[in-house]
């Protein structure tokens, strides 16, 4: 029973949710090994259990029309912003290169309007929403058909927001058994736990007033038993770990105002040494905590501009950028300190301008690809040398976050342009067309599906092996409260 852990991964890419209704201490046991793990399995526990225990209502769920089996080149869940670890990565290779509006698996209106990302666990994909009178909603939806399962929503105070942001601006994120969601207004700050299978509260924690000139924005993750909350605002600022199962604030790290920061942590596993939840701000610049304990492990202050865009790690190097009026003004590569080795952190090199804002970085390999948010001018270079490989201007304005799908590039534009690049370090063009709606979100992959958040729309797409089921063309209508 005890087999390698790679082992399993490979089973779990291969055959999707077979693992569905099995016993839950058989998993346990399958996923007990003393083998050493490799930095990508280290990433993959980092993201919480496997997916494979889902809700029973999804063992009961037919998926005659769409089975998951058909799609299943790739992981089954996208847990967060940007994906396992906030990478931006998937594996699947079978994803088209160009489509149109005929070859979507089903397209979903959603009761709202909004800029957070899509995140899927298994077979239910979850997304918020938001109206202009401060109604947010939590929309769950069935994954392989385009479906409502469950919608849940709170009514926030009207507040100032940017032009650019939106009540429905922060990504949740899911594990196999509950979602995670944060939303703010000025008096309180909250971050709620939802049982999966029907959207029911479990628990519910305050964070206390959140005080920003912009409006939230900032998405949850979850990290081995804990959900990470960045609460870094103009008033008083903290990173802070709940327990995933009771809401209980497991450890609270105070930290220093400067602007509020957008940014979504994520987790830096050393060879030796806890891991580290790295975050970032214009008070701390990159920073390292300790995901178990709260205790800060390293900062480097060097940034001079507020933080929206995330962190990104590649091998031992954490990227992130800063900026202002709209424009990237700094991006570095740094070392990251470990107490437990000795090392500090270290700044390795500046990335010339133009550099990204809002828009994360993401890697294949040892090619970074960042990309501007005006003009979408986009660099690859080493990310271990800072050598820059190519620089090419695409045009257009950028919100949403490039990911990397096989041997391309996705991203969109704030008017709607998919644009696909080969991941290379020689510069490939492979698709520019339109989606028929702008969109400021992040495409989230998994089963070897595509979902692209438009400002009012879900969209699916997958592969030549697709079996279209009927689009769900209405508007969901909103539950009484």
């Amino acid at each position: 029973m005890q087999q390698p852990f790679r082992t399993i991964c490979l089973m779990y890419l291969v055959v999707g949710a077979w693992m569905a209704g099995k016993n839950q201490d058989t998993q346990t046991a399958l996923l007990a090994t003393p083998a050493p793990l490799t930095t990508a399995e280290r990433v993959w526990m980092a993201e919480g259990e496997l997916v494979g225990n889902l809700a029973s209502a999804d063992n009961q769920a037919s998926s005659a029309k769409t089975p998951l089996a058909h799609h299943s080149t790739g992981s089954a869940c996208w847990p967060r912003f940007r994906g396992p670890n906030g990478q931006g990565q998937a594996e699947t290779e079978h994803l088209p290169v160009q489509w149109t509006e005929q070859d979507y698996l089903w397209k979903l209106q959603l009761p709202g309007s909004g800029h957070s990302s899509p995140v899927v666990c298994g077979s239910r994909l979850l997304i918020t929403a938001a109206q202009e009178d401060g109604t947010l909603w939590l929309v769950c939806v069935d994954a392989r058909q385009g479906k409502i399962l469950w919608q849940k929503n709170r009514s926030l105070d009207r507040h100032h927001l940017h032009p650019y942001n939106s009540y429905a601006s922060s990504t949740p994120a899911v594990d196999k058994d509950r979602v995670y969601w944060a939303y703010a207004q000025p008096k309180r700050y909250l971050v709620e736990a939802l049982r999966l299978q029907d959207g029911q509260l479990i628990w519910q924690t305050d964070l206390g007033p959140f005080e920003s000139e912009h409006g939230f924005g900032a998405s949850p993750i979850v990290a081995e038993d804990l959900v990470i909350a960045a609460n870094e605002q103009d008033g008083q600022s903290s990173i802070i770990a709940l327990e995933a199962q009771s809401g209980r604030v497991r450890w609270q790290c105070p930290r220093r105002s400067e602007k509020t920061a957008y940014a979504t942590p994520c987790i830096y596993r050393p060879s030796q040494g806890p891991p580290q939840v790295i975050t970032v701000s214009w008070a701390h610049g990159p920073s390292g905590i300790d995901l178990q304990t709260g205790k800060p492990l390293w900062e480097l202050p060097i940034l001079k501009y507020r933080v929206v865009g995330s962190p990104v790690v590649v091998g031992d190097i954490v990227f992130c950028a800063c900026g202002v009026g709209g424009v990237g003004k700094q991006m570095i590569a740094v070392r990251p300190g470990n107490p437990a080795t000795g090392t500090k952190a270290e700044l390795l090199y500046e990335v010339p301008l133009p550099v990204p804002y809002v828009c994360t970085p993401v890697a294949r390999g040892n090619l970074l690809f960042a990309w501007a948010d005006k003009g979408g001018i986009v660099t690859c270079l080493e990310a271990a040398t800072g050598k820059i490989l190519w620089r090419e201007k695409l045009g257009g304005d950028y919100f949403s976050s490039p990911i990397l799908v096989g041997n391309r590039l996705y991203n969109i534009s704030r008017d709607g342009q998919m644009v696909v690049l080969a991941a290379e370090n020689e510069f490939k063009l492979l698709a520019r067309f339109p989606l028929g709606e702008g969109t400021h979100a992040t495409p989230a992959v998994a089963n070897g599906i595509m979902y692209i958040r438009t400002h009012t729309h879900l969209l699916a797409i997958a592969g030549p092996k697709s079996h279209p089921a009927s689009p769900a063309k209405h508007p969901a209508k909103a539950p009484s409260p």
